[in-house]
This record gives C-alpha cells, sequence and structure tokens, in this order.
C-alpha cells in the first residue's frame, strides 16, 4: 500500500525538488519564480482590502441612512413627496400586528414638519422629525458628539432638540444655545408660527444631505403647529433584525397592512428605505460591478505571470523532460509535475497575500490610520468589513482560474521530442 502511494506522487516528489532548485540556483526561472509569486501574493492582498473596503463602505452608508430613517416606513396612502404629510390615527392593534410579523425588531412613530431657522445674520431651511420616548436613539447615541439625547418621557425635556455639527458650524450654535424656528402655514390666512427650542446634543454622521435637514425634536410640537390631535401620526417607522431579509420583511408587514383601512377610513402603504432613496442605494449597487471588473483583471494578471513563470521553467527543464521521456514516463505524467509546481508556486503566493492582506485590514479596522474626507465619502475614515466567506471564495477562486490557465503552457511538453531534448542546451 504504501508502494504504491509513493508512486501515486512521483510528480508531487519532483515538483517540490523544482521549486527550491530553480530559486536557489542561478538560473533564468528564480527571479522568474519570485516575481510570480510576488505579483500572486500583491494581487490577492489586493483583492482582500478590495473586498473588505467596499463592503465596510457600503455597510457603513446603509447603517447611516437606515439610522435616519429606518429599514420601513408605513405611512398614508395618499402621502406623496411633500414634507407636508398626511397624517393617519395610532392604532394599537395595528403596532402589535406589525410586532409580531416575520423579522420586525421594533416600531416607532413619527411626525415631520419643515421649517426655517434664523440666527443674527444666518438662514437656513430644516425638517424637524418629531419623535416620542420609544423612539430608538441607538444610532444618534454611537454619533453623538457634545451633549446628551433628549429624554421625552421627562416633561423638563419637551423643548430639547437634537442637531448635527453641521447645523450647529452653519448657524454657530452650541450645545444649551436656544433657538427659533418660524414654520410657514399651509394657508394664506394663517399667520407664521414660532417655537423656541433648546440644544440638547449635536451628532455628526457625516452623511450632509441628512445632517443639514433633519432636527429631532418632541412628536407634540409637531402635533400642535399641524393642529392634529395627540394620536396623529405622519407615519410609522419599522426596524428589521436582519438588513439582508428587507424585501421579505416588508412583505411581512405589507401583509399585516397593506390590505386593510384604519377606522378613519385611510388606507396605509409600505415603502422601504431602498425605495425611498433609489439613487444612493443605485449607486452602492455600481460598486459591486467596478469591484468585479478588479477582481477579474487582477486574476487574469496575476494568470499571466504565473502562465510565463511555468513556460521559463518547461524551457530551462527541457533536458530532464527529455530525459524523462526516454525512461518510459508519459506526457501526463510529465505535465502533472509541472502543474504540481505552478500549485505549489500559487500556493506560496497565495499564503502570503493572505498573511499581507488580512493583516492589513486588522490595522485598519482597529487604528483607523488611513483618513477619508468625510465630505467627499460621509466618513472620516477608510472602512473596513472583511468576512471570512469572502477570503475562501477569492482563494478558491484564484486558484482555480490560475490553474487552469496554466493547463495551456503544460501542452508544450507533448510537442517534446526525447532525441532533441537531450541535445538541448
Amino acid at each position: 500500500m504504501n508502494k504504491k502511494r509513493n508512486i501515486l506522487n512521483t510528480e508531487l516528489f519532483i515538483a517540490r525538488k523544482i521549486v527550491p532548485s530553480s530559486r536557489k540556483n542561478k538560473s533564468l526561472s528564480g527571479p522568474v519564480i519570485t516575481f510570480s509569486i510576488f505579483a500572486i501574493s500583491l494581487g490577492i492582498m489586493i483583492m482582500i482590502l478590495s473586498l473588505a473596503i467596499v463592503h465596510g463602505f457600503k455597510k457603513n452608508i446603509k447603517e447611516k441612512i437606515f439610522g435616519f430613517g429606518a429599514h420601513i416606513q408605513i405611512v398614508n396612502f395618499d402621502s406623496n413627496t411633500s414634507l407636508e404629510t398626511i397624517p393617519i390615527n395610532t392604532d394599537s392593534s395595528l403596532v402589535e400586528r406589525i410586532k409580531n410579523a416575520e423579522g420586525v425588531d421594533h416600531i416607532q412613530t413619527y411626525s415631520i414638519k419643515p421649517g426655517i431657522v434664523k440666527t443674527n445674520d444666518k438662514v437656513q431651511g430644516v425638517v424637524l422629525k418629531g419623535v416620542d420616548s420609544l423612539y430608538r436613539w441607538n444610532f444618534f447615541e454611537k454619533h453623538l458628539l457634545e451633549g446628551s439625547i433628549p429624554n421625552y418621557s421627562d416633561s423638563a425635556n419637551q423643548n430639547k432638540i437634537l442637531l448635527s455639527k453641521s447645523l450647529a458650524n452653519l448657524l454657530e450654535l452650541k450645545c444649551n444655545d436656544q433657538l427659533i424656528i418660524s414654520f410657514i402655514p399651509q394657508k394664506s390666512s394663517e399667520s407664521i408660527r414660532y417655537r423656541k427650542f433648546q440644544i440638547s446634543g449635536i451628532y455628526e454622521t457625516n452623511l450632509e444631505d441628512f445632517d443639514k435637514l433633519f432636527i429631532f425634536c418632541n412628536r407634540l410640537h409637531i402635533n400642535k403647529l399641524n393642529t392634529w390631535t395627540d394620536d396623529m401620526i405622519s407615519g410609522y417607522e419599522v426596524l428589521i433584525k436582519d438588513n439582508n431579509k428587507l424585501e421579505s420583511t416588508a412583505q411581512a408587514v405589507w401583509e399585516e397592512v397593506g390590505y386593510g383601512f384604519l377606522k378613519d377610513g385611510s388606507k396605509l402603504k409600505v415603502e422601504t428605505i431602498e425605495e425611498n432613496n433609489p439613487q444612493i442605494f443605485d449607486w452602492l449597487s455600481l460598486l459591486d460591478m467596478n469591484v468585479i471588473v478588479l477582481l477579474t483583471i487582477i486574476i487574469v494578471v496575476s494568470g499571466l505571470n504565473m502562465v510565463s513563470g511555468l513556460l521559463v521553467i518547461i524551457l530551462e527543464k527541457t533536458n530532464m523532460i527529455g530525459i524523462m521521456k526516454a525512461i518510459g514516463a508519459k506526457d501526463i505524467s510529465i505535465r502533472k509535475v509541472f502543474l504540481y509546481v505552478g500549485i505549489l508556486l500559487i500556493g506560496k503566493g497565495l499564503l502570503y497575500g493572505n498573511i499581507l492582506g488580512i493583516t492589513l485590514c486588522l490595522i485598519q479596522h482597529y487604528t483607523q490610520i488611513i483618513p477619508l474626507d468625510a465630505q467627499s465619502y460621509f466618513m472620516s475614515y477608510v472602512p473596513i468589513d472583511l468576512r471570512i466567506s469572502d477570503i475562501l471564495l477569492l482563494n478558491i477562486g484564484s486558484l482555480l482560474a490560475t490553474f487552469i490557465m496554466l493547463l495551456l503552457p503544460s501542452l508544450i511538453i507533448s510537442k517534446i521530442e526525447p532525441v532533441k531534448a537531450l541535445k538541448f542546451n
């Protein structure tokens, strides 16, 4: 049994002798092999970094968008893109059904109202988003820079608001400052209304389009401004357990609310955050195509380097090929030898590339040493989301693609004649 196993591994044994001998001896194949390993290492390192950065970027952006608008919104069916929304009445039985829908984590209410902030020499249009004590502040707690999150269950905090750093800088405001926001009435017969607020906290998400727009306040203020009753809202926000199951969870929510009418006769519609912000999510989808193109180019370049390296080794070992054929070795057996050589070289390149790529990803993840322009990239550092599945697929895909490319140069072996090969110098 042992002898049979040794015979089956003869090609691998020879390949293991060829690789170190070619690199140690002063031959042409030495630097070629070194360069081939370097190219594969560099390629796999770049691919790991590319995927980790793109996944990190997409994850970071999505979390920020979900943090501002939740995963799913339930609004009046007659509502349009206007900031002056058509209200719906809260329904406790509806809330319970939504909570029990598959994939739903939390449901909260909100109301919105556009307004104008004016300081000494600054004017800025804003949108007040009214929330209550059941609102989840987890996202804003992570991005809070100064002050505290307003607690609307405490009567002393009813006039407290939360706004962004970009708005605070623009209006030259800081924590505990007071500001007056004016509201234009929908009817021309009504007069402009004013409300005084106090800044409780300042946050920064680097999503400028959202940061410069939203101010968070107590929902009761919005209801009074809109002359709504306390049980009226602009809509519900639904947070889900798994971001990757947005469509299926939205469908489950729709099955609970989409086919019936509320007590006041109004009908609801269910919208996902992707439907409300298609331009952002379409842009994020384009990143996947860019990565696919980049990975394809890197694999092809690495494979061509490996092919050229194997060709040089075959030409350098022409005498050995002639001797093996002269003693009866078959072409398929000799091809296996050089394919094993290629696999060994690819394996070394993958090993070194994985070590470098994973190490650099971990360094950036924990130190955030490489910064970004927050105004251009919506974040202040290069984000990293390293996934084991990506690493495994990259290695398997690179190995298979490069191995397939190596089949072509190995065909040259069948064209080498023993008599000419033994004369080859």
